[in-house]
């Protein structure tokens, strides 16, 4: 269906490879436009998780294909900004978590992408950096937004400006990423995470996510009773009955996302 993206399942998760080892899978137009499109019809109902990673040992994503972005005016280059950055937004507020399971270059548009999904764990291989100001741009797919969020302004800063890739394990060391295994066992341990996430109330992870996202730019008033909405939303269902009556009686509920 795709000529840029290998798609897969493991029951209830699901798999999105981006695949164009030729240029290190880094995104052009056409890698965006399928992504959106993935992301448009990804079936929330039937997949409680995603993982993303690319395709090959070398190359989470590189970065944004530098030959595409060469020649663009300033309408065109805040058009292409735009097209990347609606693309992760749409990641960023899926309905079900997404983990990042990045082996290798993880620069450019290629961090920006990891810093879109819920987690992010990496190969001991793995090279994060926003290397944009060396070609005279900044991080145009919402780097700039991301970056400060998760390590903080001044490590940011530092990164954005001297462009500096940094290896994995400083990226576990300043908060980039969740954890660091092997290239050998990173996708085993995605897929044992995204698992994990599955096994829980469906409706109540998403509430969850919904809460944190949501709630970042509120004041703590503002998002406490956000966060007691949405928690009394929870009790509407049919998991929430199920589970905590298992939990009573020593059993197991398998929850239904109802």
């Amino acid at each position: 269906m795709y000529e840029h993206l290998k798609t897969e399942e493991r029951g209830n998760v699901a798999i999105l490879t981006i695949s164009a080892p030729k240029s290190l899978n880094a995104l052009n137009s056409k890698i965006l436009n399928e992504m959106g499109d993935y992301l448009d019809h990804f079936d929330s109902q039937k997949y409680r998780c995603l993982i993303i990673t690319g395709d090959g040992e070398k190359s989470f994503v590189a970065g944004a294909d530098i030959s595409e972005m060469a020649g663009l005016d300033e309408g065109q280059g805040e058009a292409f900004g735009k097209r990347g950055a609606a693309v992760f937004r749409k990641l960023e507020t899926l309905p079900v978590p997404v983990i990042a399971a990045v082996n290798g270059f993880a620069l450019g548009g290629g961090c920006e992408l990891a810093m879109a999904c819920d987690i992010r764990i990496c190969s001991d291989n793995a090279k994060f950096g926003q290397p944009e100001v060396g070609l005279g741009i900044i991080p145009g797919f919402s780097g700039t937004v991301r970056l400060a969020r998760l390590v903080g302004m001044g490590m940011a800063k530092q990164l954005i400006y001297t462009g500096k890739a940094i290896r994995a394990d400083e990226a576990l060391r300043i908060g980039l990423v969740n954890a660091v295994y092997t290239q050998a066992e990173l996708m085993d341990k995605a897929i044992e995470m995204a698992t994990q996430i599955a096994a829980q109330a469906p409706l109540a992870v998403r509430a969850a996510k919904e809460c944190i996202n949501a709630e970042y730019d509120m004041t703590a008033d503002e998002a406490i009773a956000y966060e007691n909405h949405a928690f009394g939303r929870c009790f509407a269902t049919e998991d929430q009955k199920g589970g905590m009556k298992a939990f009573l009686e020593k059993g197991k509920y398998e929850f239904q996302g109802r």
